[in-house]
C-alpha cells in the first residue's frame, strides 16, 4: 500500500522511523502524526485535560497545580511558566 504524503510530516523523517523501527510506512507516518499533534496541544488545553485527568484520579486541586506546572516546563516542546493563578484561570475562565 503506498501511503499519501501528508504535509505536516516530512518524507524523510516517515523513512527514517521504517528504516529505524522496522515499521510499515503507513504505520510509522501514523504513529509520527499521532506524536506531532500531541505535542502540538495548546498549553491550555494541555492544562484543561490533565486537570481533568488528574482529578478523576482522585487529586486535589493544590497537588494538580503544582504538577501541572511541572508538567508544562517539562514537555518536549515546553510551554511559558505559568504561574498557579494562570492555571486556575485556564481550567474555570
Amino acid at each position: 500500500m503506498v501511503s499519501t504524503p501528508s504535509p505536516s510530516i516530512p518524507e524523510e523523517l516517515v523513512e527514517r522511523a521504517v528504516s529505524s523501527a522496522g515499521l510499515d510506512a503507513v504505520v510509522a507516518r501514523r504513529l509520527l502524526e499521532d506524536v506531532t499533534a500531541y505535542y502540538a496541544e495548546s498549553v491550555q488545553d494541555f492544562v484543561v485535560r490533565r486537570h481533568r485527568e488528574l482529578a478523576a484520579e482522585g487529586w486535589r486541586n493544590e497537588a494538580i497545580y503544582a504538577r501541572l506546572r511541572d508538567e508544562i516546563g517539562g514537555r518536549l516542546f515546553p510551554g511559558p511558566q505559568v504561574s498557579t493563578r494562570q492555571i486556575r484561570r485556564m481550567i474555570y475562565g
